[in-house]
C-alpha cells in the first residue's frame, strides 16, 4: 500500500508546482509593465522638458536686442540641428554677458568717476584741438562712445618696433615721479615681460605707486609667476582682469571669453603709450611658430594721457580695493608751450558693456569718410555684412583702398573666414597684401594721409561686440605720415594677392573658407 501511495503524492505534487509558477507569471508581467509605463513617463517628460527649455532658448534668441538676423538665424539653426550642444552651446556663448555681479561693480566704478569733458572753446589754448571741419564728425562719434572730447596740446611718436618700444617704456618708468599705471592683455614672463616687472619694482621702491594689471586669461603664466609675486612683495599694487576663477561657475554666471584685450599705459598724468603690442618679445614663445609678432606702438605725451587714465581707472576700481579716482579730480598739468597746438588726439574705449556696435561705427564712419586714400593692417578680419560693404563702396567711389592681413594667422578658423571675403573686395578693386616675415599684428587704418586710428581693436567681431579695445584717434599730417611709412614697409614685404588667384583655389578651399565665415556670428 505504502509503495503505490507515493506515486500518487508525485502526481499530485507536479500539477501544484505548474499551478503557482504559472499563478506568479502575471505578477511578474505586471511589475513588468509597471516599470514600462514609469520609464515611458521619465522619457516623456524628459522630452517635454528639453522641448520647453529649447523652445525658451529659441525664444531668447530671437528676443535678444542688438543681434543681427544673420546671428539669430545661425543661433536658431545651431540649436535645432544640435538639440543638446546648440542649447548648451548657447547658454555658454550666444551672449554678450559678464555677469551680474560683475556688471553690477563695474556700474558702480563708473558711478564713482567724474566726467571728462573738456569745451574746446574754453579749453586752455594750448589744448585746443585745431581739426578742420571735414574730419571733426569723426571726433564726435568717439566722443559719442567713450565721452571723450578731442583735445590738443599732445606730441605723438610712433615707436621703431616692439623691443624699442619696450626700452621707451622702461625708460620713462624709471624716471617716474608720482605714479605708473599698467594694463596689458598678454603679459608674458619673457625678456621684455620681466624688464617692466623690473622697472616697477624700481619705481615701487623709491616711493612712486605702481598699478599693474593684466587679463586672467591672456596673462596667467604671468600671474602665477615668481615675477608677479615679486611685485606685489616690493608694494606694486597689483589686479587680474575679469578674473575666471571656478570655470563652472564662471560659465553658468557669465561668458569666460569675454576678455580685456587693452594695452594702457599710464605715467604721471603726462605720458601714455596705445597700440598693438602686448608686454612680451616679439619672438612671443607661447605662439612662437607663427614669430615674430609685429606690433606698432605709439608714445604720446601730453593731456590725452588723462582719457587713458579714466580708462584704466574705470578697468581698475571693479577689481582692486584701491580708489583712484582723486586722481582724476586733479587739474589737468598745464600744456607744454613747446608742443603748441600739438596732436588733436580722442582716446575710444570700447567694450562688451558700452554702447551696443560702438567699435564698427567708428570703423564704418572713416571708411566712409575716405576721399583720396585708405590703407588698413589687422591681423583678424571677419567683418559684418555693413563693414564689408563700406570697403567695398571705399574702391568703387575710387579710393586707394588697399588692406595688409598677417600671410599665416595664428587663428585658422579666423585666417579662413578672412579669405572668404577676398573675392568680393578684389572685385570691388580693394588691394590686398599678405605679409610674410611674421604675424602682422598692427593694427592700424590711415585716412587721407591726415588721419590715423591705432590701438587694440581688431577689425572681426570678437573685438566688435566682446573684447573691451582702447584706441587712439588723432589728426596730424605728420604723424600719420609715419604710421603711412610703417604701413608701406609692410606692404613693401608683401605679397599682393590677384583676384586670378581667388578665383582659382579649389573648391574644397572655398567650400571650407564659406563654411567657417557662416559661423561667423556665433564665433
Amino acid at each position: 500500500m505504502r509503495p503505490a501511495a507515493a506515486p500518487r503524492t508525485r502526481e499530485r505534487q507536479i500539477p501544484l508546482s505548474i499551478h503557482v509558477q504559472a499563478a506568479a507569471v502575471p505578477a511578474a508581467d505586471d511589475e513588468d509593465k509597471a516599470v514600462a509605463d514609469h520609464s515611458g513617463l521619465i522619457a516623456t517628460l524628459i522630452f517635454l522638458s528639453h522641448f520647453l527649455l529649447q523652445l525658451a532658448v529659441l525664444a531668447r534668441v530671437l528676443l535678444r536686442p542688438h543681434r543681427e538676423p544673420a546671428s539669430r538665424i545661425a543661433w536658431v539653426v545651431v540649436v535645432i540641428a544640435l538639440p543638446v550642444a546648440g542649447i548648451i552651446a548657447y547658454l555658454l556663448f550666444g551672449e554678450v554677458n559678464i555677469g551680474q555681479h560683475r556688471a553690477e561693480r563695474l556700474r558702480h566704478a563708473q558711478a564713482q568717476l567724474p566726467t571728462l569733458q573738456l569745451d574746446p572753446a574754453h579749453a586752455p589754448a594750448g589744448m585746443r584741438p585745431v581739426i578742420p571741419e571735414r574730419h571733426q564728425h569723426l571726433f564726435r562719434i568717439g566722443e559719442s562712445i567713450s565721452g571723450f572730447t578731442p583735445i590738443g596740446g599732445n606730441r605723438a611718436a610712433l615707436m621703431a618696433d616692439s623691443n624699442a618700444a619696450i626700452d621707451a617704456l622702461v625708460a620713462d618708468i624709471d624716471g617716474a615721479r608720482d605714479h605708473v599705471h599698467v594694463l596689458f592683455y598678454i603679459w608674458l614672463p619673457d625678456h621684455n615681460g620681466r624688464r617692466v616687472a623690473e622697472a616697477l619694482i624700481r619705481a615701487a621702491g623709491r616711493g612712486v605707486t605702481c598699478r599693474a594689471m593684466a587679463d586672467d586669461l591672456g596673462s596667467r603664466a604671468m600671474l602665477r609667476s615668481a615675477h608677479w609675486r615679486r611685485m606685489a612683495a616690493a608694494g606694486v599694487h597689483l589686479a587680474s582682469a575679469l578674473p575666471i576663477g571656478n570655470l563652472l561657475v564662471r560659465a553658468l554666471t557669465g561668458r569666460i571669453d569675454l576678455r580685456n584685450h587693452r594695452k594702457i599705459v599710464v605715467i604721471d598724468d603726462w605720458i601714455t603709450y596705445c597700440g598693438s603690442q602686448n608686454c612680451a618679445d616679439p619672438e612671443f614663445r607661447i605662439k612662437a611658430k607663427y614669430a615674430p609678432w609685429v606690433d606698432a606702438m605709439m608714445r604720446f605725451e601730453g593731456p590725452v594721457a588723462r582719457q587713458n587714465q579714466h580708462l584704466f581707472a574705470g578697468d581698475w576700481l571693479p577689481h582692486a580695493d584701491d580708489g583712484i579716482d582723486a586722481l582724476l579730480r586733479r587739474p589737468l598739468p598745464p600744456p607744454d608751450p613747446t608742443a603748441m597746438p600739438g596732436v588733436p588726439a580722442q582716446v575710444v574705449g570700447t567694450g562688451p558693456t558700452v554702447r551696443w556696435s560702438a567699435m564698427p561705427q567708428l570703423f564704418e564712419e572713416l571708411i566712409y569718410s575716405a576721399r583720396r586714400e585708405l590703407v588698413i593692417t589687422t591681423p583678424y578680419y571677419v567683418p559684418d555684412e555693413s563693414m564689408q560693404a563700406a570697403l567695398c563702396a571705399s574702391a568703387h567711389r575710387g579710393v586707394d583702398t588697399r588692406i595688409i592681413f598677417p600671410a599665416r594667422n595664428d587663428s585658422w578658423v579666423v585666417a579662413a573666414a578672412s579669405r572668404s571675403y577676398y573675392a568680393e573686395l578684389l572685385e570691388a578693386g580693394v588691394q590686398i597684401f599678405e605679409y610674410p616675415d611674421g604675424l602682422l599684428h598692427t593694427k592700424s587704418l590711415t585716412l587721407d594721409g591726415e588721419v590715423t586710428l591705432i590701438g587694440s581693436a581688431n577689425m572681426d567681431r570678437r573685438s566688435f561686440e566682446l573684447n573691451y579695445e582702447n584706441n587712439i584717434l588723432l589728426y596730424c599730417p605728420q604723424v600719420t605720415a609715419a604710421v603711412r611709412r610703417r604701413q608701406d614697409s609692410y606692404i613693401a614685404a608683401s605679397r599682393l594677392i590677384a583676384a586670378t588667384e581667388v578665383a582659382g583655389w579649389s573648391r574644397r578651399r572655398r567650400i571650407l573658407n564659406n563654411i567657417v565665415a557662416m559661423l561667423g556670428p556665433v564665433l
